[in-house]
């Protein structure tokens, strides 16, 4: 009698639950008799050999969206080694993981939430979990100072609204990793009744609208990219790399110059980066 991919994945120890278990088939990491499976649902029999591939060194990472930040990194040349990070909503601590596996000195993990991050990241000495913290008001001197680099999952909030404070979390000259997540940028009235933004117009402006928030607060643009990943429910969603300069006159955000745009309808034409090769590297981010 067939089972479900999950359940086997989950019950032949090959994933630590069903939701594991569905994540690494998001990934494209299960093999069937050594072929790719790509539904979690897919039926699977009792003889049939089951695989996972591309297991990171040091197990699976803490959350899916751990690969995505891998993309990003890989694409735009940033090295998490020896840095002062901070995880902006950090959640279950899949961004945090990456920062530590790539030699990150000390991380603040933030976020609203409670009792989310992984025991196992909790108890990491370089971990400082900041739960029931909200980045809007943030003390720099609670996490440590500015930050070196700075990396964000945002959800249920535009990013634009949190600029002002990443961009004060940031040392001088220190890197910003975010994610633009169209569905919380776009507003309720051009949001379909899906949930899931389509349209690369309103890719385009929920991007444009971040990085002219980001320039305002003397946040440079230094590359867009497309995801590796979807979100969860499919939607298409965006890295911005931004660099710490100095902050812009109130109302000068309109003067974005027109190789930021370019950047950005290259990435939104464009496919999704990549997963990062065995090596970490990756291409198709779009830089200055």
């Amino acid at each position: 009698m067939s089972t479900r991919l999950d359940v086997a994945l989950a019950a032949q120890g090959l994933a630590t639950s069903r939701t594991h278990a569905r994540r690494i088939v998001e990934e494209g990491r299960a093999r069937v008799d050594g072929v790719r499976a790509d539904k979690p649902s897919a039926p699977v029999d009792p003889d049939s050999r089951l695989d996972v591939v591309d297991v990171p060194l040091g197990g699976e990472y803490a959350s899916r969206a751990a690969h995505k930040l891998l993309g990003a990194l890989a694409a735009f040349g940033v090295d998490p080694a020896h840095r002062r990070c901070l995880d902006a909503g950090a959640s279950t601590g899949g961004f945090t993981d990456v920062l530590l596996r790539g030699g990150a000195r000390a991380v603040s993990a933030v976020d609203i939430g409670h009792g989310q991050l992984l025991a196992r990241l909790r108890e990491d000495e370089r971990v400082s979990s900041l739960e029931g913290t909200n980045i809007r008001g943030l003390d720099p001197d609670r996490i440590g100072g500015a930050a070196e680099l700075v990396v964000g999952d945002l959800s249920f909030i535009s990013l634009r609204t949190l600029i002002a404070d990443l961009a004060r979390l940031t040392a001088p000259g220190g890197d910003l990793l975010m994610m633009v997540k169209p569905q919380f940028e776009v507003g309720r009235a051009r949001l379909p009744r899906s949930g899931v933004v389509t349209d690369p117009a309103l890719h385009r402006a929920a991007v444009v609208g971040v990085v002219q928030e980001a320039w305002a607060h003397g946040l440079e643009l230094v590359g867009v990219a497309a995801s590796p990943l979807p979100g969860q429910d499919g939607n298409r969603e965006f890295f911005v790399h931004l660099r710490s300069a100095d902050p812009r006159p109130a109302g000068a955000a309109s003067t974005l110059g027109q190789a930021a745009y370019d950047m950005i309808d290259q990435a939104v034409r464009g496919p999704s980066l990549p997963p990062p090769a065995a090596d970490g590297t990756t291409e198709g981010a779009h830089r200055a």
